[in-house]
């Protein structure tokens, strides 16, 4: 192999050292999948992208994404944090828009100023798929919580933009901290569980959000995401159909990965398109440093 460039960002990161970590390796069309993922392996991030060339093909730039354990088809905070290096050190001209091309096809990356004037970028995620629903009954020992920790107004309910994640409505932020999953049970549903699952409550560390979330992506080799893009399209499909916030439109801010000291911010909108819901997911991103595999 030879010397290959890589950067390391924080997605969905208010400033360094928070979000969710992601190495970004450019030029990486010389790499073997094996390589790939043995590179992922030694990064050990939630995910890991390989930019195969610095010119776009079809419109879109060509990237794969890789998990510890696996390659996946999309995934939320590569994808932007992968967006922000192509368009801050690759493209010409700096675009305020671009696309990438990923497992699940074509994603579209903007790039816009908040009141604030920092940069957010925003991807907009496939119209979610709403799979099987579960019950309190069977996720209770799986999360070990009390039965009457669930908002049972609301259903448990796996949820699709790419990569499906169970979605599962608690009361309280106690509620939410005290989860831990018990994957010995978890495996005896396992081939019906087929990504992350997703727990989420209507109280938060900071009044000015509005969702507190915690995400367990065991399947990918992840225990305890610290924020998860893909994840919370999910969830932004979701609050729209069940009409969570008593609209079909939604406009949030969502508080991530504040149990694992990896704070982190999300913001989701969703908004019906036809017989679709558009779901769109922000975040800031921070370089944290570059470097070079030999």
């Amino acid at each position: 192999m030879s010397k290959i460039t890589f950067y390391l960002v924080d997605v969905f990161a208010e400033q360094k050292y928070a979000g969710n970590q992601l190495a970004v390796f450019r030029n990486a069309a010389g790499l073997s999948t094996e390589q790939m993922q043995r590179i992922a392996n030694e990064t050990h991030f939630s995910e890991t992208t390989f930019i195969l060339s610095d010119q776009p093909r079809n419109g879109g730039y060509d990237v794969r994404i890789f998990a510890p354990q696996q390659e996946v088809p999309f995934a939320g905070h590569p994808t932007l944090g992968t967006a922000y290096t192509i368009r801050n050190y690759i493209a010409e001209g700096k675009p305020n828009a671009l696309n990438l091309n990923l497992g699940i096809g074509q994603i579209p990356v903007t790039f816009q100023r908040d009141a604030a004037g920092q940069e957010v970028a925003w991807m907009k995620q496939k119209p979610p798929v709403f799979g099987e629903a579960f019950s309190v009954e069977e996720l209770a020992p799986i999360l070990q919580l009390p039965k009457d920790n669930f908002d049972e107004r609301y259903p448990i309910v796996e949820v699709s933009t790419g990569i499906p994640f169970m979605i599962v409505p608690l009361k309280t932020l106690a509620a939410v901290k005290k989860a831990r999953v018990n994957f010995g049970l978890l495996e005896k549903i396992a081939d019906r569980v087929h990504g992350g699952i997703l727990i989420y409550c209507p109280e938060t560390y900071r009044p000015e959000n509005n969702l507190n979330v915690r995400v367990f992506v065991d399947l990918y080799g992840i225990p305890e995401d610290p924020a998860t893009g893909s994840g919370n399209g999910c969830l932004a499909g979701y609050l729209s159909r069940y009409r969570y916030f008593g609209s079909d439109r939604i406009d949030v801010r969502v508080e991530q990965g504040c149990e694992i000291n990896r704070p982190s911010l999300l913001q989701l909108k969703a908004y019906p398109g036809g017989e679709k819901i558009e779901v769109l997911v922000g975040g800031k991103v921070v370089l944290v440093g570059t470097g070079t595999f030999v």
